[in-house]
C-alpha cells in the first residue's frame, strides 16, 4: 500500500463485533432463581401444615417476637420434644389442660374402687368412666338383668338411684360443670314423634339423674346443660335396639 505523501503509513483500526449469541445472557437466571425461590416457599407452607398445633403455635410466636428468638431467649421451635417454647399464655393453658385431665383421670379410677363393694358389684360391668376431649365421661348403661328406669318412664329405681348419689358426692368435691345426658334404644312410642317420644323419655330420664345428683349434695348450679338425645348417640351403632343404648352420660367438664 502507497504511502499518503509524507512517508507515513495510514492507521488502520479494526472493530471486532460480537454477536448471535445474546440469548446465552443472565436474564434467564433471575427468572430460575425466583422459580426456586418460590417453590422453597411453597414447601415450607407445606411442612408447616403437616405439624401438630404446638408447632405451629411455636412458629407464629416466632413472627410475633421475633427479636426473642434472635436474641437468644428460646431454642429453635422445631427442637426436641421437649425443648419446645411457647407462649406464656399457650404454655400456660395447655399445662393447666394436661393437669386437669389427669386430675379427672384420677378421679374416675377413685370412683371405680369406690362402688368396688357388695352394693354396686353388679352393677360395675354397666358404668363405663373414660377421659374424653369435653371432660370426665361417666355412662350408666342398662342390660338385660338392671334397668336403671322402669319401662317406658323416667322413675329411677333404687340401685340407679343410690348409684347416683356415690357418683354425686365425688362430684360435690369439686367445682366443674356438669353435663348430664339421657339416651333411648330406637324403638318408638305407639304415638310415634307427634306426641310423648323419645326425645321426651331421654331428657326426662336426664332429669332424673339431675334430681338424684342435687340430692347427694351437689350444688344446683354446678349442672349446666341437660341434653336428651332420644337414639341420635347410640353406643351400639351395629344393634339400634340394644339394652346398652339406654343410658345416662355425666360429663364433668374441664374447667376451661
Amino acid at each position: 500500500m502507497s504511502d499518503n505523501g509524507n512517508g507515513d503509513q495510514p492507521i488502520i483500526v479494526k472493530k471486532v463485533v460480537q454477536g448471535g449469541h445474546g440469548h446465552h445472557g443472565g436474564a434467564w437466571k433471575v427468572a430460575y432463581a425466583d422459580f426456586v425461590t418460590a417453590m422453597m416457599a411453597l414447601f415450607i407452607v407445606l411442612w408447616i401444615l403437616g405439624q401438630d398445633d404446638s408447632v405451629k403455635a411455636n412458629i407464629a410466636h416466632y413472627f410475633n417476637d421475633p427479636i426473642g428468638f434472635a436474641g437468644g431467649k428460646g431454642p429453635s421451635v422445631i427442637d426436641g420434644q421437649g425443648n419446645k417454647i411457647l407462649a406464656p399464655k399457650i404454655l400456660n393453658e395447655m399445662e393447666q389442660k394436661e393437669l386437669e385431665r389427669e386430675r379427672l383421670k384420677e378421679m374416675g379410677e377413685n370412683l371405680i374402687n369406690n362402688l368396688q363393694n357388695d352394693d354396686f358389684k353388679d352393677l360395675i360391668d354397666q358404668i363405663d368412666i373414660q377421659v374424653t376431649d369435653e371432660g370426665l365421661r361417666i355412662e350408666m348403661m342398662e342390660s338385660s338383668n338392671d334397668a336403671f328406669f322402669e319401662v317406658g318412664t323416667s322413675s329411677l329405681n333404687k340401685s340407679a338411684y343410690n348409684l347416683l348419689l356415690v357418683i354425686g358426692k365425688q362430684m360435690a368435691e369439686i367445682k366443674n360443670k356438669i353435663v348430664v345426658e339421657g339416651h333411648t334404644d330406637s324403638r318408638p312410642f305407639p304415638g310415634g314423634n307427634k306426641g310423648y317420644s323419645n326425645y321426651e323419655l331421654s331428657a326426662d330420664r336426664a332429669n332424673s339423674a339431675r334430681r338424684a345428683l342435687l340430692s347427694s349434695g351437689l350444688e344446683a348450679n354446678r349442672i349446666d346443660e341437660i341434653r336428651g338425645y332420644a337414639d341420635n348417640r347410640l353406643r351400639n351403632t351395629n344393634n339400634p335396639f340394644d339394652v346398652v343404648n339406654r343410658r345416662i352420660s355425666i360429663i364433668v367438664k374441664y374447667s376451661n
